[in-house]
């Protein structure tokens, strides 16, 4: 059985035959209609007797349906018909190929990964705090996401020099306050590297990605690296007030303290067999700029990979 959200990307499903290809190889398909709750519509499918899930949509909405996979023990397949698709090219499912990766269903290579939850709600990818999640918060952040940024960045990191309001703990025990962004990953992500730069080498490690990128100060000497990286199996952040984040790019508002866990090897994945079934993460070190840029891409929902530099005609 796979889920169909017809609106996520812009209607890539639609545009791809997806609903038709589906019923070709046999797959039932469940089109998710506007105000259905999707998890509701999952359980039903599942109590009726489906054998695997698949999610057609964005990553919020696979988020939804691994969850209700992973309490199911059923498999559960990632079809990447949503905007970014960052799960999918961290699980190693060719995102250009929305109907191939039906047939993870029919007779996929099944791994097992982990999942993470921030305050009870199951994440597939990352939660953002700071900077980023304040972006995602604003009117507007879909339809110009850099602008937005653009826009957030200045304010949030100007007089105070970040967001103030965050207290968390180093993995040496030294309590910290205030952060430009917070972002904690379902595993760790890679800053550095070649094509594989803001992805992630891994999804079945068992642990959280800590990554703190600290407020501006002009006054150190010698300036450091400007963020630092952990795993963790768990990670708290306390506020006084309620925390903006952003959960797999989808706007949230969570009551404090922010309490993330993982689920290590809870969810079982089907992959088609002629999608690569890993990571494109590389492991060559590119510098602080890039890896600065890469966790943007990351925080601000945009395109997980580094790509190579585009070579122009000769003439130009």
């Amino acid at each position: 059985m796979v889920v169909v959200n017809p609106r996520s990307g812009d209607g890539r499903a639609a545009r791809t035959g997806l609903a038709a290809a589906a019923r070709d190889r046999g797959i039932e398909v469940l089109e998710l209609r506007p105000g259905e709750d999707l998890a509701a519509l999952v359980r039903s499918a599942v109590d009726a007797g489906a054998d695997a899930v698949g999610m057609a949509g964005g990553d919020g909405s696979q988020a939804v349906v691994a969850a209700l996979a992973a309490d199911t023990g059923l498999p559960y397949a990632c079809i990447p018909a949503g905007t970014r698709n960052h799960f999918a090219v961290d699980l190693g499912v060719d995102r250009t190929d929305v109907v191939g990766a039906l047939d993870a269903l029919l007779e996929g290579r099944e791994r097992v990964v982990d999942l993470a939850e921030v305050n009870g709600r199951v994440f597939v990818n990352n939660v953002s705090l700071g900077v980023y999640a304040e972006a995602v918060q604003r009117d507007g952040y879909r339809a110009a996401k850099v602008r937005t940024l653009l826009d957030t960045v200045p304010r949030a990191m100007g007089a105070h020099g970040g967001t103030r309001d965050l207290t968390w703990t180093t993995p040496g025990g030294r309590r910290m306050q205030g952060a430009a962004v917070i972002l904690v990953g379902n595993n760790q992500y890679r800053l550095g590297g070649a094509a594989g730069a803001g992805t992630r080498p891994a999804v079945d490690q068992g642990l959280l990605g800590v990554t703190v990128v600290d407020p501006p100060d002009r006054r150190a000497r010698p300036r450091r690296r400007p963020w630092r990286q952990w795993v963790t199996p768990e990670f708290r952040v306390e506020a006084t007030l309620p925390v903006p984040v952003g959960i797999d790019g989808e706007a949230a508002v969570l009551e404090p303290p922010v309490t993330f866990r993982v689920r290590p090897a809870a969810l079982r994945v089907r992959i088609a067999a002629h999608h690569p079934g890993a990571s494109p993460s590389a492991i060559e070190p590119v510098g602080a700029l890039a890896a600065l840029r890469a966790l943007a891409r990351i925080a601000a929902g945009g395109d997980p990979r580094q790509l190579p530099p585009r070579v122009p005609p000769p003439g130009r």
